[in-house]
């Protein structure tokens, strides 16, 4: 090689790394342009929503004119409504009852559907698929249907000893209608909940066996332990999902009978567009988002007395 025509190190080394440094520039620039139109949506349909909603809370805003500054004058007015403190009662009734009765449901069948028996695939997918409906008017009116006074339920409960009744239109059953349809639409967790279980070391089984520990002592020392992280991760979703309740309340009973299954949602739905009362709703959406990052930090601080994780010194969170 030519002495002249060689190119020394240190130059070579620089034009590499200014290479480097280029590309290197380049690569967050590609990663913003991919997720620009999630980005770009996230801005518009949430963000943008969500300061409106925020500004519209101090105002008294109808829709049909332009809104006016009040100051804490809706939350105020909310204060000394009666009907937001019954909603708040119905949602806190639903929440407690139907939860964890979810919870419950969808754990039993998990555990069933982990069997190794012949077709279990087919059995899964049959009991999947009412959650892919589940909140569908379609459903929240044929739930109507069943438990009207002329419905299926009224058919078979001669058959226990029950007067037939209509269970929507009585203020004393109509919620625990819409809690058997929150508990009947158990198939998301269910999923989870199985392929938590499947995630469960079958050594630990074998070990407890050979220890003489029985099937419901197995349960209680090996499988809830380790499936607390994802009965948390189902607890945090059911509650927040059930505080946001609206489609079955309004389709089933809207609110009725004398408001027994007046949500929360349904009442500031009401609020909003039945009444066009849109600052008034806007401060029932923002105390709703308090309700919840409260409930939600309440179960995460709590989750550390009963949540298990396995790569977790002493097994504890």
């Amino acid at each position: 090689m030519n002495q002249d025509s060689a190119i020394p190190v240190s130059k070579l080394m620089k034009s590499t790394k200014t290479k480097k440094l280029k590309n290197h520039s380049y690569a967050p620039l590609a990663g913003y342009l991919f997720i620009s139109p999630w980005l770009i949506g996230f801005v518009i349909l949430t963000v943008w929503p969500m300061v409106q909603s925020l500004y519209y809370t101090f105002t008294d805003f109808s829709l049909l004119s332009p809104p006016r500054w009040v100051g804490m004058q809706n939350f105020k007015e909310i204060s000394e409504d009666r009907y937001f403190y019954n909603s708040l009662k119905v949602t806190f009734t639903f929440v407690l009852t139907s939860v964890p009765g979810r919870l419950i449901f969808a754990l039993l069948v998990a555990l069933l559907l982990n069997k190794k028996i012949k077709g279990i695939s087919f059995y899964r997918t049959i009991i999947y698929l009412p959650s892919l409906i589940g909140g569908s008017v379609a459903v929240a009116v044929l739930w109507k249907n069943i438990f009207g006074i002329n419905g299926f339920i009224n058919h078979i409960v001669p058959l226990l000893g029950i007067e037939p009744k209509n269970w929507i239109g009585t203020p004393g059953t109509a919620l625990g209608t819409l809690v058997t349809l929150s508990v009947w639409q158990f198939g998301s967790a269910m999923i989870i909940f199985l392929a938590g279980l499947k995630q469960i070391p079958s050594e630990l089984y074998e070990a407890s066996d050979v220890d003489g520990a029985s099937r419901l002592r197995q349960f209680f020392t090996v499988t809830l332990p380790l499936l607390s992280p994802v009965i948390f991760f189902n607890l945090i979703m059911s509650v927040i999902n059930s505080f946001q309740s609206f489609t079955a309340a309004f389709v089933v009973t809207n609110g009725g009978p004398l408001n027994s299954t007046e949500m929360y949602a349904l009442y500031l739905y009401q609020k909003a567009f039945a009444t066009l009362h849109m600052g008034y709703a806007s401060a029932l959406a923002w105390i709703l988002l308090v309700i919840v990052a409260i409930a939600t930090a309440i179960n995460f601080i709590a989750s550390k007395y009963w949540v298990f994780y396995e790569n977790d010194a002493g097994g504890r969170r």
